[in-house]
């Protein structure tokens, strides 16, 4: 066939320059190939994906600290509000306990029961009830009590409200709400409660000893009953909030800006904000020594930090709610028992982005909020984001130098690759003429150096040198190279050259491939079909049984050959797919992946590639006859997707019905047989596939004379036939009726590594 080729191309021939290129790139093939992993064809893009790698590993770092400390956060913030409720809780019960106690004294009953009984006049009442020695009885004995727990006056109620006993003089004859929904009626109807904060009606001492009238107070009351238990007024014990219910709001504490507040559902403050001074500072309060945000702020949302200097456009009045606040009366009329967080972050009544828990208390009628500054919260996250966007800008500056290195590193790698080319010698082999070039690689006749016997190189390409390009070439070669049936094609030599070229040789066939012959020729006989599949099944035999399967079994990858003397002669390429059946074993691609031709593919294959057994080559096989007898594929469709799931649905048709005549019932039998659904209704093995075959009526009706004659034929037409490539041929062009020239003495490639 040497005379069918073109001559070497002109580069080739130039021996000296080649040789000398060969030694300056020998003298560098060390250092080059320590490289050669990084330098592909995209070689320039390793920088830019290591940049990349580096900034989804830097983010995924940051992601997952920022995560960690959100959650920390949560928990500690949660902790922080968990405490401060429960001790809030304990002493509003011991508010109420001390109040429940006092009125269930005998001495206090009496004194009490005189007062709230007292028969008073339409005009006077007050001044009759200052007077009264009850009334002097009653302070003393309350005064050394009131003192001793934390008390700062006490108020003495009639049903309607009405005052007739107090510390100070000023408070009797004042009238308390009474209506339905009023502390006192509660009181009245159950058990002893204690207010929330609210504005003082009369004048009482702030803590500078001063009279006035407005200041926030708070009580904890408890019914007074007569000797026929029914409530006749409530005792009232006065608390001071400013200074109570705001210390025990700060049992925790959780940093320089944490606080624990209690505000209404207007989302008034009803405790001591600590930052009273900022506050004042910054125009939220009056710049006063009186003024303090006890029911005097309520917590709204700016929009900007005020804290920063920033001044809101709104009003105070039209401001939003903050959003802990909006969120917590919301939960007001659907109390939950579940403390709500925010560590995401919102402004709180200063415009601070602050991170927050809540808890809406329905028995007390108001929430409870804890609150951080944002800065303060995630300092340590903000320390790192510094650290990593540092860090990112010396290893960008790194890579950058690392992509003029792997510039001028590759530029050299290709030099020495060239050079090794162009010198026509890859270690014992001698290169002649390129017969392709394909998706894996390049393919060159060669001969070996002693044994001077043609062989097929297959060089993997510098474009395609990458760490799972190589593993698959290696695996090709290494599966292969266990099989020694004669149906399968022989695998001679593999290696690396210095320059860091990988190859491997095998056996130079002079065939067709067999989607090729049937694009020629058309259908073949029945016996045909039957003695090539026969010897596809002898090949599937033995690497079935060393436990490999193939996956790529189509009309592209077998070969059909005048060898050794003998017509007809099948060889299986391309085990660059096949894996070990054994999960346990090395694989060349992923198992859950599917892989293979979508023409010759077995349902599982698509849809459950983890299930691929040696059944799926045999429906493959099945796929390859049935084209073999038609000249199509079982499926056609106008997309992969298509074709996959006709696989995986579609009752095969006939190939009687495709022909549109007669076929031997016996073949379409172990044909459609092979293109089962099931895995268990295919012939279980190769072995029982070819003994099948070997069977059938038709299996001895094409003779090895009338396959000699074939190839006879064949030889002393203009049609020169095809080359073999691994995983394909190279069609050497053909001038035979009815074929489809592609241009005479042109080489045309096809199915390189299909």
């Amino acid at each position: 066939m040497s005379d069918t080729l073109p001559p070497p191309p002109a580069a080739a021939k130039s021996r000296p320059s080649g040789a000398s290129r060969s030694s300056l790139g020998r003298a560098f093939s060390t250092s080059a190939y320590v490289t050669r992993q990084f330098l592909q064809r995209t070689f320039w893009l390793w920088p830019i994906a290591a940049m990349v790698a580096l900034a989804l590993i830097g983010g995924l770092v940051y992601s997952s600290v920022e995560n960690a400390m959100r959650d920390k956060m949560a928990a500690e913030i949660k902790t922080i509000l968990s405490a401060d409720l429960a001790a809030l809780e304990i002493w509003l019960r011991d508010q109420e306990g001390d109040a429940a106690n006092l009125v269930q004294t005998a001495r206090i009953q009496t004194l009490t029961g005189e007062l709230l009984t007292l028969e008073l006049p339409q005009d006077g009442a007050d001044t009759l009830l200052r007077q009264h020695p009850t009334q002097k009885a009653l302070r003393d004995e309350l005064r050394s009590w009131l003192k001793a727990n934390n008390f700062d006056g006490y108020v003495l109620l009639k049903p309607d409200g009405f005052c007739v006993a107090s510390l100070r003089d000023d408070n009797i004859g004042v009238t308390y709400p009474s209506d339905a929904d009023s502390a006192l009626a509660k009181v009245l109807r159950g058990r002893p409660i204690v207010t929330r904060p609210m504005k003082a009606n009369g004048m009482i001492e702030d803590a500078q000893g001063r009279q006035r009238i407005g200041l926030p107070t708070m009580f904890a009351g408890a019914a007074v009953h007569d000797n026929q238990n029914k409530a006749i007024g409530a005792l009232g014990l006065r608390i001071r909030p400013d200074i109570d219910f705001t210390r025990i709001l700060s049992v925790a504490s959780g940093g320089e800006t944490c606080e624990t507040y209690a505000f209404d559902k207007n989302g008034l403050m009803l405790s001591m904000s600590r930052f009273d001074p900022q506050l004042k500072s910054i125009g939220l309060l009056p710049d006063d020594d009186q003024t303090q945000s006890i029911l005097n702020l309520q917590v709204r949302d700016p929009g900007v930090n005020m804290a920063a200097g920033a001044r809101p456009e709104t009003a105070r009045a039209n401001q939003p709610l903050t959003r802990m606040a909006l969120a917590a009366i919301a939960d007001a009329d659907n109390p939950t028992t579940e403390i709500q967080v925010d560590v995401a972050g919102y402004r709180d009544y200063r415009g601070v982005p602050v991170v927050g828990a809540w808890k809406w208390l329905p028995e007390y009628g108001f929430g409870v909020a804890t609150e951080m500054d944002m800065t303060e919260a995630y300092a340590p996250l903000y320390v790192l984001r510094v650290a990593i966007w540092t860090l990112f800008g010396l290893v960008g500056l790194a890579m950058i130098g690392i992509f003029v290195s792997l510039f001028f590193v590759a530029r050299l790698q290709q030099r020495v690759q060239k050079a090794a080319l162009e010198n026509k010698r890859l270690g014992q082999y001698t290169l002649e003429e390129k017969l392709g070039a394909g998706g894996m690689g390049v393919v060159y006749r060669g001969r070996h150096a002693m044994m001077r016997r043609p062989t097929a190189i297959k060089l993997l390409g510098n474009e395609n040198s990458n760490p799972d390009s190589v593993a698959r070439f290696e695996r090709e070669v290494q599966l292969t190279s266990q099989l020694n049936h004669p149906n399968t094609i022989a695998i001679y030599d593999f290696g690396r050259t210095p320059e860091g070229i990988f190859y491997y040789a095998m056996e130079y066939l002079d065939g067709i491939n067999l989607e090729t012959l049937v694009e020629r020729y058309g259908p073949l006989p029945e016996g045909r079909v039957i003695q090539i599949l026969s010897q596809v099944c002898g090949s599937l035999i033995e690497a079935h049984g060393a436990g490999l399967i193939h996956r790529d079994i189509k009309p592209a990858n077998v070969m059909l050959n005048h060898w050794g003397g003998v017509a007809d002669f099948v060889k299986l390429l391309d085990f660059g797919l096949a894996r070990a059946a054994d999960p346990a074993a090395g694989r060349l691609t992923s198992a859950e992946v599917a892989t293979g031709t979508p023409l010759y593919m077995s349902p599982e294959a698509i849809h459950a590639p983890t299930q691929v057994d040696a059944r799926s080559d045999l429906y493959a096989v099945g796929a390859l006859g049935y084209f073999l007898l038609t000249g199509t594929p079982v499926f056609n469709g106008t997309t992969v997707v298509e074709i996959c799931m006709h696989h995986i649905r579609t009752t095969p048709e006939l190939p009687s019905q495709r022909l549109r005549k007669a076929v031997s019932p016996e073949l379409e039998q172990i044909l459609l047989k092979c293109l089962e659904k099931g895995v268990n209704d295919r012939p279980q093995s190769a072995r029982e596939l070819r003994h099948a075959l070997l069977r059938l009526p038709q299996a001895g009706s094409w003779t090895s004379e009338d396959a000699d004659a074939w190839w006879e034929a064949r030889s002393s037409s203009k049609d020169k036939g095809t080359v073999l490539l691994p995983g394909g041929s190279i069609n050497l062009g053909s001038e035979t009726p009815g074929s489809k020239p592609e241009g005479v003495g042109t080489l045309v490639v096809r199915n390189i590594d299909r």
